[in-house]
């Protein structure tokens, strides 16, 4: 059997994948079975910070793969605690706790926010406030905080305990929390999953004005705006606000699965012993992993990022078959007058891999991605849309 067959086989069948194998690459190009190239404008969906084969990130696995591959957190590592410094550093977070996903980091700061709530207030604020067209995981506790019924369909009863109030309507945020007896309110500052939508700003600075002066915890997902890709370290950093709780994911790991909840002064102790836990939380090689890409997430990374960001946007915008361009960074949402299924194959077919998102197509790039390379995928782009 073929590797598509073999998969169809034995794979559950959750993913509609296009009829592409993968098999090697470098950068921002990759190669599949056929020795076809094409240049990955996805970086599998926000995570290989770096692009493919980064010498400077195998370096980092290779290294502390000759020490341990793994170690309990009954016990200490080098690299555990020097990745928390970094994250703890580059914001201004006290703590950190280390899983393997977005979702788990998720989970994470919904039980720091819900334990942080019982004990101050007591345990009936528990409700956690997000927005309409959210998106923070799988997990049926994700699910319920996820605010697209389209992803709920199926999978009820999920956890309760969740309200999803109009993203940019603060006057039904002030009745939710008048209403409700909230723990927090979790935002993201781009909804990715929703379209790459960015939140308001001015409604993010009012919403946590009302945080604040309510002591409700402020919740920012990061788990696909962070670690460089809006042009900042993180995304809420454009947005003149301080989160309680920030959780990240995707480009922390480079490629390497990793999850992380930082964790602000209101709850940097809410956790005691035996509170919360993950097995893989921490690994040693996906934390080295993620050190190689934190520390080379600088001012001059940044500016390129904006850069690009502005290129990819003066391009596309009102080119024919283009009807908007959204997102921050490089996280790039399309309108397109096609349906975006149908460019993203066209695209495809031409050599190079987009994503979707709802009618969008949706471009995240490594962020290092060349200037030579982006130049070819967006002519492609642009052929695409207005064939």
């Amino acid at each position: 059997m073929s590797i598509i067959e073999k998969d169809k086989k034995y794979i559950a069948g959750t993913y509609n994948r296009f009829p592409v194998e993968i098999v090697s690459g470098k950068g921002s190009v990759v190669l599949d079975a056929s020795g076809k190239e094409y240049i990955d404008m996805g970086s599998g969906i926000g995570v290989t910070s770096f692009g493919i084969g980064d010498d400077t990130w195998k370096q980092a696995v290779i290294a502390q793969l000759d020490k341990v591959q793994h170690m309990s957190n009954l016990y200490y590592t080098e690299p555990c605690a020097r990745l928390a410094e970094l994250l703890c550093e580059k914001t201004g977070m006290k703590k950190v706790f280390f899983s393997n996903s977005g979702a788990e980091a998720n989970e994470c700061a919904i039980k720091a926010a819900r334990k942080y709530a019982a004990e101050k207030k007591g345990p009936e604020y528990s409700t956690i406030i997000t927005l309409k067209n959210s998106f923070h995981g799988r997990t049926l506790t994700t699910l319920a905080a996820t605010g697209q019924d389209h992803y709920h369909e199926l999978f009820t009863p999920l956890t309760p305990g969740f309200v999803h109030v109009e993203s940019g309507n603060i006057d039904e945020l002030k009745s939710t929390i008048a209403t409700e007896k909230a723990a927090a309110l979790m935002i993201e500052c781009i909804q990715g999953e929703g379209g790459v939508i960015p939140i308001d700003p001015a409604y993010a600075k009012a919403a946590y004005e009302i945080c604040k002066e309510n002591d409700i915890l402020l919740i920012v997902d990061e788990v696909q705006t962070g670690n460089g890709r809006t042009g900042r370290l993180y995304a809420y950093m454009n947005y003149d606000i301080t989160p309680d709780i920030v959780s990240t994911a995707k480009g922390l790991g480079g490629g390497l699965p990793i999850g992380a909840t930082l964790l602000g002064e209101k709850v940097e102790h809410v956790f005691g012993f035996g509170d919360h836990g993950s097995t893989f939380g921490g690994n040693p090689i996906a934390c080295a992993a993620a050190c190689s890409i934190i520390e080379r997430i600088d001012e001059h990374l940044l500016n390129e990022v904006k850069q690009k960001a502005e290129y990819i946007k003066d391009t596309l915008s009102g080119k024919p078959g283009i009807e908007g361009v959204t997102g921050l960074g490089l996280m790039i949402g399309i309108k397109t007058a096609k349906p975006a299924a149908e460019v993203a194959k066209a695209c495809m077919e031409k050599g190079v891999l987009v994503l979707t998102a709802k009618d969008k197509v949706r471009l995240l790039p490594a962020l290092n991605i060349s200037q030579d390379v982006l130049e070819r995928a967006v002519a492609v782009i642009l052929s695409c849309c207005a064939e």
